[in-house]
């Protein structure tokens, strides 16, 4: 692999934009990376903030001039990707980039065309958080499995790394958090041969900006049952 493509949406990030973006390129990699950062449609400041990152040799901004969802600033930021592998970075603190080398390991040894994190396995620390989230996670990664007859133990999970060649054989439509069950779904009905490694996890509350909802959570089951049953 010559090059990581990490593509990072954004939306009204202000107060943790500046520490990611560092983290982002201070991260222990021994190859050339780029970092996409797509604005979508902030309010708060944090577009101010990413202009001033215009010229920076390992980052490109891009910006949405409204809202439209995490799922469409994922397919704008994987039009401009031009790394041999992607991985998929929220713009928040509650993944930390400086475990990168264990998501790419196994596309570097030739194992995996895609590769998710996990914060349910692994002996990493993790913080303790929303019973409900966590029990609404897992319904949705069995209900995901079931349909696609993988045995993922976090389907929803933020990480996600993978050969941007595969991009060439899906088409993807969802707007919003329903990305990763469309993603999931569509990567399953390819074949694609699929990893999973444990990852720390650092979630943070509604009061320190938090956005995925109940409404998200009923989409998601929405969408697995669609590309799950309607191909």
């Amino acid at each position: 692999m010559k090059k990581l493509s990490i593509v990072m949406p954004c939306y009204n990030e202000i107060k943790t934009i500046d520490t990611i973006v560092q983290k982002v390129l201070n991260a222990p990699l021994d190859m050339e990376r780029e970092l996409l950062i797509i604005d979508d449609g902030s309010l708060d400041g944090t577009r101010d903030y990413l202009t001033s990152l215009n010229g920076h040799p390992d980052i490109k901004v891009i910006l949405h001039e409204k809202n439209q969802g995490k799922g469409a600033a994922l397919r704008t930021g994987f039009e401009h990707a031009t790394g041999d592998v992607i991985i998929i970075q929220d713009a928040d603190l509650e993944y930390d980039p400086n475990e990168y080398s264990k998501l790419l390991q196994p596309i570097l040894d030739g194992k995996a065309d895609v590769v998710y994190g996990s914060r349910f396995i692994g002996s990493e620390s993790h913080r303790v958080l929303y019973y409900w989230h966590s029990l609404g996670n897992r319904f949705l990664t069995t209900l995901s499995n079931m349909f696609t007859n993988l045995n993922l133990t976090d389907m929803e999970v933020c990480y996600k790394a993978f050969k941007r060649s595969i991009l060439d054989k899906i088409t993807l439509n969802e707007d919003r958090f329903g990305f990763e069950p469309e993603f999931t779904a569509k990567i399953a009905r390819q074949g694609f041969s699929v990893y999973e490694v444990g990852i720390s996890y650092a979630g943070r509350t509604y009061e320190e900006g938090k956005k995925i909802n109940w409404r998200d959570g009923v989409r998601a089951i929405y969408v697995i049952l669609k590309y799950g049953i309607f191909h």
